[in-house]
């Protein structure tokens, strides 16, 4: 199959077919903290998690969202190539985690703003009780509205490993109460995380191909300075993925997910500044490209071995 070019349903696709044109992310702050961190949970925030709060591209705080959006148009407008829209992404900590007022005024600001095509609110599940779901069911009859879940891996004792902070349960219950309402769920899994073997990351996204979710992240695991995971990089190091190993890897992935879920991330690069390792995955275009090359020597696509 092609998408554009592409042998597997990126979002780029995905968003020119929605919205006929290119459409561009913003990374807004919502000025939340979230439960791990604010004691909440008592464990402290997920290990591998940055003091951005997985948000450090994300615009700083400022007097109100509509600034920054402006703030943010201004420096996205330097790279575009032509007319476009904007998505209103709220990226750092967890955004549902605030009082329903705070939510509704920042969300309706910036679904309200005339150059944004869709509000897209990244979260945890387990921050997601009726009122909250109940606005966003309201706001996505304004525009599209799309929920970001961190879900990293299916395995309970990754997931306590790295403090998580939700048994899997509370996913699927989140999942199901999203989809209930209209709402575009996307979510979110880490590769490499340490002690997962190859098969097992593999039943994560078999899991989720098997599901109701529309879209994926898949992020190789970075190791960032500042945080608890590079303290136990540091204190006794585990392996981290090559280059090589994380190519046929996310491969075998894309080769297991149903041809219409749209793929928002197939790697990712960590501020430059934080990274510890693997270093190699600090040079995106290299990564992207050569994932390209790998497809094409594998003659493989998206779906390919779906249905499982």
């Amino acid at each position: 199959m092609d998408w554009n070019g592409k042998p597997y349903h990126s979002l780029d696709y995905e968003l020119k077919k929605q919205f006929g044109q290119k459409v561009y992310k913003l990374s807004l702050n919502g000025g939340m903290t979230c439960p791990g961190r604010d004691g909440t949970l008592g464990s402290g925030p997920c290990i591998f998690c940055s003091a951005g709060g997985s948000g450090d591209f994300a615009a700083p705080v400022m007097d109100s969202v509509h600034e920054q959006i402006e703030a943010a148009k201004l420096q996205v407008q330097r790279k575009m190539s032509g007319p476009g829209s904007y998505i209103a992404y709220f990226q750092s900590y967890t955004n549902t985690y605030a009082p329903l007022s705070h939510l509704r005024a920042i969300f309706t600001d910036a679904i309200r703003h005339p150059d944004i095509a869709a509000l897209s609110v990244a979260t945890r599940p387990d921050c997601l009780g009726p009122e909250v779901v109940d606005l966003l069911r309201e706001l996505n009859s304004i525009k599209p509205v799309w929920v970001e879940l961190g879900l990293q891996t299916i395995h309970e004792s990754t997931a306590r490993f790295i403090r998580r902070g939700y048994p899997l349960p509370v996913f699927e219950s989140a999942l199901l109460r999203l989809k209930e309402a209209g709402i575009t769920v996307i979510v979110h899994v880490i590769l490499g995380l340490p002690g997962e073997t190859r098969e097992m990351m593999l039943e994560t996204v078999r899991y989720l191909a098997k599901g109701v979710v529309d879209g994926i992240k898949l992020q190789l695991l970075h190791i960032l300075n500042g945080t608890d995971l590079a303290r136990i990089y540091r204190d006794t190091p585990f392996p981290v993925l090559s280059m090589e190993e994380y190519l046929d890897l996310v491969i075998d992935c894309v080769e297991l997910l149903p041809p219409d879920m749209t793929i928002h991330r197939i790697t990712g690069d960590g501020p430059k500044k934080l990274l510890v390792s693997p270093l190699w995955s600090g040079n995106k275009r290299l990564v992207l490209n050569s994932l390209h090359r790998r497809f094409k020597e594998r003659d493989t696509w998206q779906g390919k071995h779906f249905p499982l």
